[in-house]
């Protein structure tokens, strides 16, 4: 900041400013990490408006998509899978700072857990356009509505709340989804 010294502007973050000021508010002028926004905001889908959740959501089917276009079919279950665990542990920290950062406790432009929760609710999805667009529309629901036990790990500390939550919408949109398959709801 201006007119400080320079060791006032890398104080810990667990003290209060010389003007009183909390170190959420105090650090969010501050500039950040860029690799926690870039990963929290999905390289900056988090910014679109209306929706920004919806838009992730979207991107990540579109990319899975593709990229699952290009895996052989015996690769895909394995592949997303070990993809939403790598998005969870890597959105949590992430979340977490831009959370800390902005003074925000869950964002509306963090929009890692979106990309987690979607990827969840891919996991062994047939390579087929009315299943990935159900899995779209059943997640965003889930997402939404958040039944239990969602609503209550949005109460866990940090991006841990932020991320698990939508893992938790994933895991019910994917239920439902291979529920529907199974019975032959869904072809």
């Amino acid at each position: 900041m201006y007119g400080q010294p320079a060791a006032a502007e890398h104080s810990d973050a667990t003290e209060h400013s010389s003007a009183g000021v909390p170190p959420a508010v105090a650090g969010a002028s501050r500039p950040r990490s860029l690799w926690p926004t870039l990963v929290a905001t999905f390289f900056g889908i988090g910014r679109l408006h209306p929706g920004p959740g919806t838009w992730a959501s979207a991107a990540t089917l579109l990319l899975w998509a593709a990229l699952a276009y290009a895996l052989p079919a015996t690769l895909r279950t394995p592949i997303i899978t070990a993809l939403a665990v790598l998005v969870t542990l890597i959105g949590i920290p992430a979340a977490t700072s831009v959370s800390r950062s902005s003074g925000v406790k869950d964002p509306q432009f963090v929009v890692i857990d979106e990309v987690a929760g979607q990827l969840v609710a891919l996991i062994a999805v047939p390579f087929a356009w009315k299943t990935f667009l159900l899995s779209l529309i059943l997640f965003r629901g889930f997402d939404i509505l958040k039944p239990p036990p969602v609503r209550q790990l949005e109460k866990l500390p940090e991006g841990a709340g932020i991320v698990l939550d939508d893992v938790a919408a994933g895991l019910y949109a994917c239920g439902v989804l291979h529920l529907l398959m199974h019975f032959k709801l869904l072809s």
